[in-house]
C-alpha cells in the first residue's frame, strides 16, 4: 500500500518542481545557516525568504496570466513590453501631476496603466482570435513595438519619480507583509475561484484540447482566447507597477527583460503543456518560486553573473526531462527489465 502511494505521489507533475525547489532552499540554507529565519523589524517581516516572496511576486502574476494563454493553446511573447509600458505610463502620470504624493494620482495613475493594458490585450486577443494570426507572431508584433511605445512615453530616458503612495505597490507593507505579495495572492486567489469553482475553467481547457470540438458545442472559442490575452495583459501592467514601483523608475529598456520567458518557465515546470489543455495553477505557482529561487540561489553561491542564465537553462531542463512522461515510461521500463531478468546461478565445471 505505501509503495502504490508513492509511486503515485513520483508520477505527479508536480513532484520534481517541488522536490527542485526544496533542493535549491536547501542550498541556500548550507550556504548561509540563518537563510530561513524571519525576523519582525518596525512591525514588518524580513528575510531571505520574505524577499523570494516579494522578488518572485511580478514572475507569479505574468505566469498566472500566461498559464490560462498556454492552456489555450496560445503564447503571449508580449507581456515584458507590457511590463515595461504600465511602469512608464504609471510613473509619467505621477510625475506631471502637481503633487506625486496624492493617493488620488497614484490611483488614477495605476488604473489607467490598467486600462491601456486591456487595450493591449484586446490587440493580441484580436489578432488571435478573429484574425487568425499565430499566436507567436501575434504577440511578437507587440513584443517589438512595445518597447518602442515605452521609450516614447519616457522619451528615452529613466523617468525617476519620488512618491511615497506609488512605492508602496512594490516596495510598501500591508499588514505586516510586503504589498506585492497580497497583490500576487489576491489575484491568483482571483483567478484559482473564478476558474476552479465555475465552469470558465472547463472552457478554457476545453478550447485548449480542441477548438473545433468546443464550437460545435456552443462555446465560444474566440471570446474565450480574447479574454485569456486582455486578462494576461492586465497581470502583466500590475507586474509592470510593482517592478516600477520597487525602485520609483522606469526604464523602457531593460524593465521586464525576458520576463516572459521566466513566465513560460514557470508554466511548464508547473507541468501545464504547451499544446494547450489541462493547466494547473498550484504547479504554475510553483513553478514561479522554483524561477526566483533559482536566481537567488545563483547570486548566493557565487556563480558567474554571465553564466547565470546558462544554469538557470541546465536547472530547468532537468527538472522538465524528470516529469516528462517519455522518460518516466523509459525508466519505469528499464526497471521492469531489471525485475524480470532472471539471475544466471554460476556453474561448476565437470570432470569426466
Amino acid at each position: 500500500m505505501i509503495a502504490a502511494r508513492l509511486r503515485d505521489v513520483f508520477r505527479s507533475r508536480l513532484i520534481w518542481p517541488v522536490i527542485a525547489l526544496v533542493a535549491l532552499l536547501v542550498t541556500n540554507v548550507i550556504k548561509s545557516p540563518g537563510f530561513l529565519s524571519i525576523r519582525v523589524q518596525d512591525g514588518h517581516l524580513f528575510g531571505s525568504l520574505i524577499d523570494i516572496l516579494r522578488n518572485g511576486a511580478p514572475i507569479v502574476l505574468v505566469a498566472l496570466g500566461m498559464t490560462l494563454v498556454i492552456a489555450t493553446r496560445g503564447i503571449d511573447l508580449s507581456v515584458g513590453a507590457v511590463v515595461a509600458i504600465s511602469g512608464a505610463f504609471a510613473l509619467s502620470i505621477v510625475g506631471d501631476a502637481p503633487d506625486p504624493n496624492d493617493l488620488g494620482v497614484v490611483l488614477g495613475a495605476a488604473a489607467a496603466s490598467i486600462v491601456f493594458a486591456i487595450v493591449l490585450g484586446s490587440w493580441n486577443g484580436l489578432l488571435v482570435s478573429v484574425f487568425g494570426i499565430q499566436p507567436i507572431i501575434a504577440t511578437l508584433i507587440l513584443m517589438t513595438a512595445g518597447r518602442g511605445i515605452a521609450m516614447l512615453i519616457t522619451e528615452g530616458q529613466i523617468l525617476t519619480v519620488s512618491s511615497a503612495p506609488y512605492k508602496v505597490i512594490g516596495g510598501g507593507y500591508w499588514f505586516a507583509l510586503p504589498a506585492s505579495i497580497i497583490i500576487a495572492g489576491v489575484m491568483f486567489a482571483l483567478v484559482a475561484i473564478l476558474t476552479r469553482k465555475t465552469a470558465l475553467g472547463m472552457l478554457i481547457e476545453s478550447v485548449g484540447i480542441n477548438p473545433e470540438a468546443s464550437r460545435l458545442a456552443g462555446v465560444s472559442a474566440r471570446v474565450i482566447v480574447w479574454t485569456v490575452y486582455t486578462f494576461s495583459a492586465v497581470c502583466a501592467a500590475i507586474a509592470g507597477l510593482m517592478i516600477s514601483s520597487n525602485v520609483t523608475a522606469a526604464d523602457a529598456n531593460s524593465a521586464g527583460l525576458w520576463i516572459e520567458m521566466d513566465a513560460i518557465l514557470a508554466v511548464v515546470l508547473g507541468g501545464t503543456s504547451l499544446a494547450g489543455g489541462r493547466y494547473s495553477l498550484t504547479g504554475t505557482l510553483i513553478g514561479a518560486f522554483v524561477i526566483q529561487t533559482l536566481t537567488t540561489t545563483v547570486y548566493s553561491i557565487g556563480i558567474a553573473p554571465e553564466i547565470t542564465l546558462v544554469f538557470k537553462a541546465l536547472v530547468v531542463i532537468a527538472v522538465c526531462l524528470l516529469q516528462s512522461p517519455v522518460m518516466n515510461t523509459r525508466i519505469t521500463k528499464m526497471r521492469m527489465r531489471r525485475r524480470r531478468t532472471p539471475a544466471v546461478a554460476p556453474t561448476r565445471a565437470t570432470v569426466s
